[in-house]
């Protein structure tokens, strides 16, 4: 006698917890009221009589929890129903057609970029560069089309000077980000005193160039050179330390940095800083309306915006630069030692690795872009000062690294882009700055804890499968 058996449900017949979501997002939207109700519901200004007046926004206030629980109530329907694993089965399914549509958009971009000649001469760059952008990120990837947008953005905006500003801000924080990316991503290092070594390159530009004389492509490698210096000196106290205790002894430094730059006014000029640091100049050539400068010299007409370029991509080479020297490291046998420093420094110091030196070329390398990111710091400015070198510049550093994923080069580039980038945005909207900033930093850690990109690939691997003969295997169990 057959026994009859359940007929197994289907994904798409699976009942939902309609009533577990509501309940979530209940207590979801309640958190929300707690928290938002004095930042949304109130609001204090000052009245007529001159006293502080309280005015509350109950509308505003509902909105915010409204969209909280919606939101909430979406995602926890999502993860109690199939709909997820019917949009993967879709997905793979509609492969092929992706297929199709990649065969028949790559003639029509490619098209589109061959008549870019046209474009830039009927004064239509704008349109012309974000093809170029569309079609390079569509072939090749990401990665490509930054490069392709920081290559081409002084061409776009060329008379957007506070675009050109913004993107120079960017770009030193992708350097900055890289730099420490060496000492955290790769080597494991908890370093909250980064900032220490952007202020010695700031700093010792400064007075090399004002008291010496020397020009900007002398100063930058010294600078280097002594943020590597100081890079060592910190190595050194912490080669027993780790995690919370190497933190600590980091974020002390920088204070000391910062204390010492105060108080040592004979030579820093203390709080006030130092200012009238020099320009740098295009191979002698400087940036300035006489008959010996920039635009004289090759027949144009004098702009402030030429230096405000030659910055952009003064930048843009050095963070370049950044990139391919540690792509290189890694690859070599400093650089797996590295990463096995920062996976078990007990099996790192089995293997033989002498983890006193791995530590120290990991701080002084890192320091040491840090210190070319701090000069050219002080040449953009003409003005340093104290200020600029305070422990929230370190911890901006360390959340572009960690957002990005510890060890990402790409990554890091596209955290510095939103972080950056997304103050600037988001400045015009003043107290619901940080409050946003704050969601999306928290919803990243939920969902993306390792960072937006946490995958990468390893440094060493074979190029192809490598098959051993049995007889190797077998002399081996014997």
């Amino acid at each position: 006698m057959a026994v009859p058996t359940k007929p197994a449900t289907s994904p798409r017949s699976a009942k939902l917890d309609v009533a577990g979501a509501l309940k979530d997002a209940g207590l979801t939207a309640f958190v929300a009221f707690g928290l938002f109700s004095l930042m949304l519901g109130l609001r204090t200004e000052t009245g007529s009589t001159g006293r502080l007046e309280i005015f509350p926004r109950p509308g505003l206030l509902a909105t915010a929890v409204a969209a909280v629980f919606a939101g909430r109530l979406m995602i926890a329907l999502i993860a109690r129903s199939r709909v997820a694993a019917d949009i993967g089965r879709s997905l793979q399914a509609m492969t092929p057609e992706f297929k199709k549509l990649d065969r028949f958009a790559t003639p029509v971009l490619l098209s589109l970029v061959l008549l870019t000649p046209v474009l830039l001469y009927s004064e239509h760059y704008l349109l012309a560069g974000i093809l170029v952008l569309a079609y390079i990120l569509f072939r090749w990837g990401l990665a490509p089309a930054l490069l392709a947008l920081a290559l081409l953005l002084p061409i776009l905006f060329y008379s957007n000077r506070y675009l050109l500003d913004l993107g120079i801000l960017v770009l030193t924080y992708i350097m900055l980000g890289w730099g420490l990316n060496i000492v955290v991503g790769l080597a494991g290092l908890l370093d909250l005193g980064y900032v220490a070594f952007y202020a010695v390159g700031a700093y010792a530009y400064a007075l090399l160039a004002q008291n010496f004389g020397l020009s900007f492509w002398i100063c930058l490698p010294l600078a280097g050179i002594l943020a590597a210096f100081w890079g060592v000196m910190l190595g050194f106290p912490v080669l027993r330390l780790r995690g919370d205790y190497l933190a600590i002894v980091t974020l002390a430094f920088g204070e000391i940095i910062r204390i010492v730059i105060v108080n040592w006014q004979s030579l820093t000029n203390g709080p006030n800083g130092i200012s009238g640091i020099p320009r740098p100049s295009f191979f002698g050539l400087p940036f300035n309306d006489s008959e010996e400068g920039f635009a004289a010299h090759f027949g144009l007409e004098f702009n402030p915006v030429h230096r405000i370029i030659f910055l952009f991509y003064l930048i843009l080479a050095l963070a370049l630069l950044t990139n391919f020297v540690t792509l290189r490291l890694r690859r070599l046998p400093i650089g797996r030692a590295w990463e096995a420093l920062r996976e078990d420094e007990i099996a790192c110091r089995s293997l033989g690795i002498n983890t006193t030196n791995t530590k120290l070329t990991a701080f002084a390398m890192g320091a040491m872009f840090g210190g070319f990111a701090g000069s050219f710091f002080a040449t953009r400015q003409g003005f340093i000062s104290p200020e600029s070198f305070v422990f929230m510049e370190s911890a901006l550093v360390l959340a572009i690294v960690v957002l990005g994923g510890m060890g990402s080069q790409l990554g890091v580039a596209i955290a510095a882009v939103v972080m950056i980038g997304g103050f600037e945005f988001f400045r015009q909207f003043e107290q619901f700055r940080m409050l946003v900033f704050g969601i999306a930093m928290v919803s990243i850690m939920v969902w993306r804890p390792r960072g937006l990109i946490a995958t990468r690939m390893p440094s060493v691997f074979l190029q192809e499968k490598k098959i051993i003969p049995a007889d190797i295997i077998d002399e081996a169990r014997q």
